[in-house]
């Protein structure tokens, strides 16, 4: 199995600022895609889609301001039965994001492309919760399709 990894600090905001960007509808909407829909609480789905498909995340864990775990329970054949998780803490002024996509079966090249999404989309992330505007699909940085 492999995984996905990054890294990410967000300045001058709180674990729990960055905690409701991540489990709020709006929120997720507000930095990943417009098209988010579904039930953020633990047992619930979310539906994420974009302009060539989409997946749904099953909510498997919420800590408050620590930590948010998903898994994929439809969507790409990659992604089937992966994991989603997002390790917060404070260090110094910032809230450290710890952001993992594990479990792939192997590095096929649509992980390489998904690696470089998923960091386009917590820079979002970051900026939505640093400036108040973040920028999910449609209007992020588009790199290719999807295969």
């Amino acid at each position: 199995m492999v995984d996905i990894l990054h890294r990410i600090g967000v300045e001058k905001a709180s674990p729990t600022e960055v905690y409701e960007a991540l489990t709020t509808v709006d929120g997720l909407a507000a930095w990943w895609t417009d098209q988010t829909t579904g039930d953020p609480e633990v047992g619930g789905t979310l539906e994420f889609r974009f302009i060539p498909g989409g997946f749904d995340m099953e909510v498997v864990e919420l800590e408050p301001a620590k930590r948010v775990h998903w898994q994929v329970s439809d969507g790409p054949t990659e992604w089937v039965g992966t994991h989603v998780t997002f390790d917060l803490s404070e260090v110094d002024g910032y809230t450290i994001v710890l952001f993992k996509h594990e479990g792939w079966a192997e590095p096929v090249e649509f992980m390489h492309h998904c690696s470089t999404k998923w960091a386009s989309y917590l820079l979002s992330l970051k900026q939505l919760v640093e400036t108040g505007t973040g920028a999910p699909a449609p209007r992020d940085l588009m790199i290719s399709d999807w295969h």
